[in-house]
């Protein structure tokens, strides 16, 4: 049985750790550390196997944001040294599931518990939301990052008509691909873990390796919602200026596609939180 007295503690040491160094590789800016710190501190204290969903999109996603950062600088207007996040962007990447750990943990008594809704309903749905929250981030991030790299020509979802790279709502069959590995990569952390925090009988922990393509269909869902978003409620147009595209209209801009209603940071809001829900409904009735 583990020793939660102490779990508090080691959940301070690694955020501490981690918020530090991705402030000084640039991962993070110096609000989105503090906050980092915050989610990460939550997510560890609830339990690890949350922690280690959270780290997986974080290092991941920080990790391919790097990748081929020249390219990505020549048609990206809002192109960051590094992809540092703020605190608004790592709230919106992961507050929801911040929320709903807590909410986990006081229910489970902070143990870690099997997917059975048997059991628990509500426990049950509760962690699919977190696992899809998870899904929805990675999916989105690895679908942008890797498919704006990607020799082919995106599309907007909407119409299928190409688009220019950077378009918001525009996608490839690369970008989908990554979206699903992505999920999937986040449901195996989620069933590898388990095996060393989580007790199940026998039938219900074979049901557990259903996570794995859940989480890859998950990924797919939170991409294309995404994408939908940014491809209606999301202005896209093209500056003949800085000769890239741009979220913002001007008189130097031609539009693209999409309304200015929606921000970055409200699209992937939404896309969280859409994705959050269906996942915790599918665990609710395949668990």
């Amino acid at each position: 049985m583990e020793n939660l007295a102490i779990r508090p503690v080691i959940s301070l040491i690694i955020s501490s750790v981690i918020a530090a160094t991705s402030y000084q590789r640039k991962s993070l800016d110096l609000s989105g550390a503090l906050m980092g710190f915050l989610v990460m501190a939550i997510h560890f204290s609830a339990g690890y196997r949350f922690g280690a969903l959270l780290l997986v999109f974080f290092f991941t996603s920080s990790r391919l944001t790097k990748v081929g950062e020249d390219k990505k600088r020549s048609f990206d207007a809002e192109f960051k040294e590094g992809g540092q996040r703020n605190w608004i962007q790592v709230l919106a990447n992961s507050g929801i599931a911040a929320v709903l750990v807590v909410i986990v943990g006081n229910l489970t008594g902070w143990q870690d518990k099997c997917l059975d809704s048997k059991e628990s309903a509500l426990i049950t749905s509760l962690i699919g939301g977190i696992i899809g929250q998870y899904c929805c981030c990675n999916g989105d991030t690895w679908s942008s990052e890797i498919g704006m790299l990607s020799n082919s020509q995106p599309r907007l979802i909407t119409t299928f008509k190409p688009v220019k790279k950077g378009t918001n709502g525009g996608v490839t069959t690369t970008g989908l691909l990554a979206a699903a590995a992505a999920g999937g990569v986040v449901g195996l952390t989620f069933v590898l873990f388990g095996l060393f925090t989580a007790k199940c009988a026998t039938d219900v922990a074979i049901k557990q390796l259903l996570v794995i393509p859940l989480s890859a269909l998950a990924g797919l869902c939170g991409s294309v919602i995404d994408s939908l978003l940014g491809a209606t409620m999301q202005f896209s147009g093209f500056c003949t200026v800085r000769n890239k595209v741009v979220g913002k209209p001007g008189p130097t801009v031609r539009k693209i596609s999409g309304l200015s209603i929606l921000d970055n940071n409200a699209v992937n809001l939404v896309s969280v939180l859409l994705t959050t829900l269906l996942t915790a409904i599918a665990f609710l009735y395949i668990f």
